[in-house]
């Protein structure tokens, strides 16, 4: 049996109400506290406090506090009135005490769930403007890489078309370089086809004078033999008839040619270096073995003496994808594929290679346009290649994702 409380003490206003009630000694940790709109208790065993108050309160506003040895309960009436005593007139009757008991019990359980609804209401709440910040968050951090890619892209795209007006300016200049030299050639030749027919009209000049006559009177002339010099040409037309275009374009490969010959003839190069299938064979080596740049410089030497075949282009692509210098690769597998015409079945698949290797080296710079256009292509020669079919289709998809962003 409990041992009921009843030296407490209570105070009240025309709204409040004050009551303190001793613990005994017992800890605040093993006090049991219910508060309801009529009804008290507190349980500390083996003690126990219960009370049927007077007359309602506001259970929404009041508090109990624990401390200084006290449970001291601070309630607000709903109805401003003195109740001149603090317990009910049947706070003595058992079953309307144990009536009200369980009431508070359901009342209590009733707002305790309330609560947590409340709680867990409000923890959705604050958890869907967590998510709804952090998807905030990622958008931004989208848009911001996907600014940045534009950035690279369009720098990209810059300096591609910077390096083709250097390459065309290059290439001007130089075909303005091979006219001047052809010019002054002409130049030249006609100069001294100009001075030896000075010097031949002087010569029969001499002779005229040397054999007149007494009369004053050249003699006749003798019998013989004229020789007829013309001023030397490349081509046998004449000027007035030549194909420049064509005519610069033959003097070029006549150029690259005789820049092979002297190569081969270079007295410090071994017999074996001065083959271009062995250096082929020797790139592809190094290149097995990961030594890239090794490999480059065998293929570039090979070039030097065969710059006609298109293997030893399409090799150094993969060396300079590799090295991820992918300009140089883009150039290389671009002379791949002018040397690898007409196309035939017989160079189909070096064909794929370069314009895989040359799509791969567009897409590492972000221009997936230029490069799915190569993927394409590579599959028009090989349909049935399904890892290039699925990059295809895999760069598509980022095409797709960059324009909708």
């Amino acid at each position: 049996m409990p041992l009921i409380v009843k030296d407490y003490t209570w105070e009240e206003t025309d709204s409040m109400v004050w009551i303190t009630v001793p613990l005994k000694g017992v800890k605040a940790n093993k006090v049991d506290i219910t508060s309801c709109e009529q009804y008290l208790k507190v349980s500390y065993p083996p003690y126990l406090f219960e009370c049927l108050l007077a007359a309602v309160v506001d259970c929404t506003k009041g508090s109990a506090q624990v401390g200084n040895g006290a449970v001291t309960f601070k309630l607000y009436k709903k109805e401003p009135v003195l109740w001149r005593t603090l317990r009910h007139p049947d706070a003595d009757d058992k079953e309307i005490m144990k009536q009200k008991r369980e009431e508070a019990q359901e009342e209590l359980k009733k707002r305790l769930e309330e609560q947590q609804t409340k709680q867990a209401e409000t923890k959705r709440e604050h958890e869907k403007l967590a998510i709804n910040e952090m998807m905030k968050l990622e958008e931004q951090e989208r848009s911001r890489i996907s600014n940045i890619k534009e950035s690279e892209r369009q720098k990209a795209t810059e300096d591609l078309e910077k390096w083709k007006e250097e390459q065309q300016i290059l290439a001007q200049k130089e075909k303005e370089k091979m006219l001047e030299a052809q010019r002054e050639q002409v130049e030249a030749e006609k100069e001294r086809d100009r001075e030896e027919r000075r010097r031949l009209r002087k010569a029969r000049a001499g002779n005229i004078f040397e054999k007149e006559g007494k009369d004053g009177r050249a003699p006749p002339r003798e019998n013989g033999k004229i020789v007829v010099k013309h001023t030397p040409r490349v081509f046998p037309t004449p000027v007035r008839e030549s194909q420049t275009e064509q005519e610069e374009e033959w003097l070029r490969k006549q150029a690259e040619a005789k820049r092979s010959i002297e190569l081969s003839m270079d007295a410090d190069l071994k017999e074996e270096e001065k083959n271009p299938q062995w250096l082929q064979d020797k790139g592809n080596s190094f290149f097995t073995s990961g030594d890239y740049q090794a490999a480059i410089n065998a293929y570039t030497h090979a070039i030097r003496m065969t710059p006609k075949l298109p293997s030893l282009y399409s090799n150094r692509a993969a060396c300079h994808l590799k090295l991820r210098n992918f300009f140089k690769c883009i150039e290389d597998c671009s002379k791949a594929m002018d040397l690898l015409f007409p196309a035939v079945p017989q160079n189909a698949s070096s064909r794929c290679k370069a314009l895989v290797r040359r799509g791969t080296a567009f897409c590492q710079l972000e221009l997936y346009v230029e490069g799915l256009r190569d993927y394409e292509a590579a599959l028009q020669i090989d349909p049935n290649n399904k890892a290039l079919a699925a990059d295809a289709e895999r760069m598509r998809h980022i095409i797709q994702a960059t324009a909708e962003v």
